[in-house]
């Protein structure tokens, strides 16, 4: 009979929050919550991410908001949300009986906002909160996600209000993450995500329209995994070991290599989101895949492996 959980080996900790596996749903993969347990065994993941959250309901953008390309998916869902308080009252009260941890996601328009959302989930129970200063596809998404100035008292502001839970903060792949990943570690985060998507566009070119209703929107799936692997071994270079913050590695995997290439480039967790569009029980094999990768390469734990690139 098949193993029915992560094999011993995977077990991974990410500031405070310990969890079974490195593998992570991205944001809003599984649902608000944890709806992808419909069609998918959650023991296999370490952790999922709720959607990301704000102060008030969101619809998001109008249709088409998620297409396929060529590598990949284009999305422009726009932060569609039930807002912080609906989520407290109708989902937070089933996050302890969730197979995996739960990482709440965190977005709004000013720092007040973020602090509002993050104490809310606080209060609710929630173990670890994500900062979403990265999404390419509302008006003011990129807003504390593109200056090291704006980021920082964002970050200090909501660790204050965060105290005992674990704080990740999502950085975008097309900005000057170097410097962004330093303000995010010196103002308090715990870890790093590696990356949100990035900015794209498709236009149909018989109607010479764009095929996404908001015009552009963010690129995921394996045509950028190569992109986030270089950003992922270079903030862990230069940032992140130093300072002993890991990072969440987000983008384009599809398999276990993919993950066993982040963790390898400095890693500690994988993200998985387009992955789970394609086919919900992958985690299943790519946490299979990676407790043999382990055994092959003479290993206790998967964490030996973080960082291991040979020059």
């Amino acid at each position: 009979m098949a193993a029915r959980a992560p094999a011993e080996c995977l077990r991974t900790a990410l500031g405070s929050l310990s969890m079974q596996s490195p593998l992570i749903a991205a944001a809003g993969t599984c649902g608000v919550l944890d709806e992808l347990a419909e069609v998918s065994d959650l023991r296999w993941l370490g952790a999922l991410t709720t959607k990301s959250l704000t102060p008030e309901p969101r619809e998001g953008n109008a249709p088409w908001r998620l297409i396929e390309t060529r590598g990949g998916m284009l999305n422009a869902i726009g932060l569609a949300n039930p807002g912080i308080d609906a989520f407290v009252h109708d989902h937070a009260p089933r996050a302890g009986g969730v197979a995996c941890r739960v990482i709440g996601s965190v977005a709004g328009h000013s720092v007040d906002e973020f602090v509002q959302v993050s104490g809310k989930l606080v209060a609710a129970g929630l173990q670890a909160i994500e900062l979403n200063v990265s999404c390419p596809n509302t008006a003011d998404g990129r807003h504390f996600g593109s200056d090291p100035a704006s980021l920082a008292p964002l970050v200090k502001a909501v660790r204050a209000a965060t105290t005992g839970r674990a704080l990740f903060v999502k950085l975008p792949p097309d900005g000057d993450t170097l410097r962004l990943a330093a303000a995010a570690i010196e103002s308090g985060a715990d870890a790093l995500t590696l990356c949100n998507t990035y900015p794209a566009m498709q236009i149909d070119p018989e109607s010479r329209k764009p095929a996404l209703s908001r015009g552009s929107g963010g690129l995921s799936g394996p045509g950028i995994h190569p992109i986030v692997v270089r950003i992922v071994h270079e903030v862990h270079r230069v940032v992140a070991k130093p300072a002993r913050v890991p990072i969440i590695g987000l983008g384009g995997v599809m398999d276990w290599r993919d993950a066993a290439e982040l963790i390898v480039a400095g890693a500690t967790a994988v993200g998985m989101g387009t992955a789970l569009m394609v086919d919900p029980t992958t985690p299943r094999r790519v946490s299979q895949g990676l407790a043999s990768w382990c055994a092959r390469q003479g290993v206790a734990s998967i964490g030996e492996l973080v960082g291991s690139v040979r020059p």
